[in-house]
């Protein structure tokens, strides 16, 4: 197959080891860690790049999306021309995990947990990357959007709940990436985490879902495959997280 695969650079490693070994052709886009704090801004990135692809005249049998929901950035995508492949996932930390139910383990019960990989500690100065399973939960709305929702009482308790109280643990979760741990990243992990006063956990990643992803072992349970004319829509669950039953 001839694919066009657009990711966030976090994951250029793995995806560039996978690329190495696999027997289909690519043609690769990566947009900086930094496009992610504004899903919008994201968004526009990557549906450029989908556009640029159905300007280019190359016959590509898919675009893979190396990101998952992403703050909701990919919600909305889609091609007239090719379809899209991308994992079900809420963002990248499932992929760098491996699974949806290993991600599920260790940040349902702490939505503002914040992990480092590899990828994401080389790109730029923010060491901490915090999941976007607040936002997916829809626990990041303010005071005035929970009082439209809920009422003054129900809104001063959620605010209350989420940001009085101290997080039950002070986590920082590190995925150590095969192939990436001799560059001695997690020792730098560990002095930045106890310089900040945080725990920390070192956990094994698994490039499992992105090896999938390269070798277009698209099953169902774990990838939605979008077909052309239609577009990404969020589910907010843990399972099928995206579908893609409306037209474009």
């Amino acid at each position: 197959m001839y694919l066009k695969l657009i990711a966030c650079n976090v994951l250029l490693r793995e995806i560039c080891r996978e690329v190495a070994g696999s027997p289909h052709t690519f043609d690769l886009y990566f947009t900086e860690k930094g496009d992610h704090e504004k899903s919008d801004r994201l968004r526009s990135i990557i549906e450029r790049e989908i556009q640029a692809a159905e300007l280019s005249g190359k016959p590509y049998d898919a675009i893979l999306l190396g990101y998952g929901l992403c703050g909701n950035a990919t919600v909305g995508l889609g091609s007239a021309k090719f379809p899209l492949v991308l994992p079900r996932a809420h963002d990248c930390c499932t992929l760098f995990l491996g699974s949806k139910r290993k991600f599920q383990e260790l940040f349902a019960s702490n939505p503002s947990r914040p992990f480092a990989t590899p990828g994401y500690l080389e790109r730029g100065s923010e060491t901490f990357q915090s999941t976007s399973t607040r936002r997916f939960l829809g626990l990041d709305k303010s005071y005035q959007e929970y009082v439209a929702l809920y009422g003054e009482e129900n809104a001063q308790y959620i605010m209350e709940t989420l940001y009085s109280k101290p997080m039950e643990d002070n986590t920082l979760v590190y995925i150590a990436m095969p192939g990436t741990d001799t560059l001695g990243w997690e020792d730098r992990c560990r002095k930045e985490a106890e310089s900040v006063g945080k725990r920390f956990i070192r956990v094994d990643g698994d490039s499992r879902l992105i090896h999938k992803l390269i070798f277009g072992e698209w099953d169902k349970e774990e990838f939605l495959v979008v077909p052309q004319g239609y577009k990404i829509e969020p589910v907010y669950d843990w399972e099928q997280v995206v579908t893609s039953n409306v037209q474009l």
